[in-house]
């Protein structure tokens, strides 16, 4: 069966897109109550517009102590009120994922690989859609390998792929491949750039990230518990990656992409790479360097939020 190709509006439900910005589902609101299960939210059972209705950043990544982390840096950048230590995870009746609100800030983990941030990104969009937010920018960030460059390097996503260099996502949809574009918002990415170099110990570049949905065999590493192909099979794909505009790897960008595309939200992507892949595969980097690369793209995308709200020139 051919694969059904959305366009990036995502039309199959042009009519109903006309009447809402974010989701694209015309059955929610024939729905008397929508349980959002793995964040712990309810219509019926909380107040989204006034919990959420002021958002205008939502940062997400794959830890929850990150992310924790992540909101505590911004509670201190921001200059906010009150002690860092009594924010709250707003998800603390479910072990899935972590959520943290600092002023108009929302940080969110997702869990590692595709289903997972899957599950969280319908959530929040539904979250953010009955919470009636309006212009909120998303951003992924995040550490991956590198394509060509070295440890501690920040990429900025122009286009996510797939392990064919592809920029698209497939799912299969009731037997039927959909296809989406995973192109990003290109005037977010330009802008994180350019705010880079105005943090000159942080090295930034914009590239294509691959997206796989594996972290051994299907990034080509050598040190799994199974590996089907050679040494020289391995540089011979990662240099095909690099030729084909690919800097980082990692497992979510696509399906992120795509998601936030189709539903009209503003996303960028901004990983942090953790060693060069065609140096090795194993990150064996001191903790103490890999916390501080962490921090890179932490960094630069809270410096892009002071920018937007006026708080620095």
């Amino acid at each position: 069966m051919a694969p059904i190709l959305m366009n990036s509006t995502g039309n199959e439900h042009s009519s109903y897109i006309q009447q809402v910005e974010y989701v694209k589902n015309p059955h929610l609101d024939s729905m008397e109550e929508d349980i959002l299960y793995h964040l712990n939210l309810g219509t019926k059972t909380h107040d989204l517009p006034q919990m959420f209705g002021d958002v205008k950043f939502v940062c997400v990544g794959g830890s929850p102590n990150r992310m924790r982390s992540f909101a505590q840096f911004i509670h201190e950048q921001l200059e906010l009120p009150g002690n860092i230590a009594d924010i709250r995870d707003i998800c603390e009746g479910t072990d899935r994922y972590s959520m943290y609100k600092v002023g108009p800030v929302l940080s969110i983990s997702h869990g590692m690989g595709v289903p997972s941030i899957s599950i969280m990104l319908h959530e929040l969009i539904k979250m953010l859609y009955h919470a009636r937010c309006r212009d909120v920018i998303i951003f992924r960030i995040g550490t991956s390998g590198g394509v060509g460059l070295a440890a501690g390097t920040v990429v900025i996503t122009d286009k996510a792929v797939d392990s064919f260099f592809r920029p698209q996502f497939e799912q299969v949809v009731l037997g039927k491949v959909i296809i989406r574009s995973t192109e990003l918002d290109e005037d977010v990415a330009q802008e994180l750039l350019q705010y880079s170099s105005e943090l000159p110990d942080i090295p930034t570049v914009i590239g294509n990230t691959m997206c796989t949905h594996d972290f051994y065999e299907g990034q080509g590493r050598l040190d799994g518990a199974l590996c089907s192909f050679s040494t020289e099979e391995k540089f011979e794909y990662l240099r095909k990656a690099n030729e084909a505009g690919v800097r980082n790897i990692e497992m979510e960008s696509t399906v992120f992409a795509a998601m936030c595309r189709v539903c009209n939200l503003k996303a960028a992507v901004v990983c942090v790479t953790l060693l060069n892949r065609f140096e090795g595969d194993q990150i064996s980097t001191p903790h103490d360097a890999l916390l501080e690369y962490q921090q890179r793209p932490q960094r630069l995308v809270v410096h892009f939020i002071k920018k937007r709200l006026g708080l620095i020139s």
